[in-house]
């Protein structure tokens, strides 16, 4: 065990993934709670992609013209939703991993458009979490979860290669 896996020091970054999951969270109520309509905030992204010294890549420009706008409806849903669904997971440390990297996901894509605000601390947090591997989730619901799903799989694999074996 690495010393940043040590149960003690999982404390730390359970106190840590909280604090991550309840900023989610709670921008994410925040967006339900006042409604949420990204396409100002992509227009505004698409025309930062101009001029001398672009806040938003090209490539990314292109994503948000031909992409993103024409689907701002399903990103309307799916970024608040998601946001809360990210802070949740966090919060009581389920899904951990795959909450982890949604929220990075989305911290990286709200960079790429061009907004700083929170979001290099959110997902620098993200990715310190990620490399702590077990330890991030070892105080959460993902230390029972996970090796009972494992297990799971691990007694319907034996009971098939039985009832196979059985069979011939």
């Amino acid at each position: 065990m690495k010393w940043y896996q040590n149960s003690k020091i999982s404390l730390i970054w359970a106190v840590i993934r909280i604090w991550l999951g309840v900023q989610w969270l709670e921008a994410g109520i925040h967006k339900l709670k006042d409604g949420f309509d990204a396409s100002g905030f992509l227009t505004h992204a698409l025309q930062s992609s101009g001029g001398e010294n672009p806040a938003v890549q090209g490539w990314y420009a292109s994503f948000i013209q031909h992409f993103a706008l024409p689907n701002v409806a399903v990103f309307n849903v799916i970024v608040p939703l998601g946001e809360v669904l990210i802070g949740l997971g966090l919060i009581v440390g389920l899904a951990t991993i795959p909450a982890l990297l949604a929220g990075a996901f989305m911290n990286l894509n709200f960079m790429l458009a061009g907004t700083t605000s929170t979001n290099p601390i959110l997902y620098t947090v993200a990715i310190l979490l990620l490399f702590t591997g077990c330890a991030s989730y070892y105080w959460g619901l993902d230390r029972f979860v996970l090796p009972a799903i494992k297990n799971y799989f691990k007694n319907r694999h034996t009971k098939h290669r039985i009832a196979n074996s059985a069979s011939h």
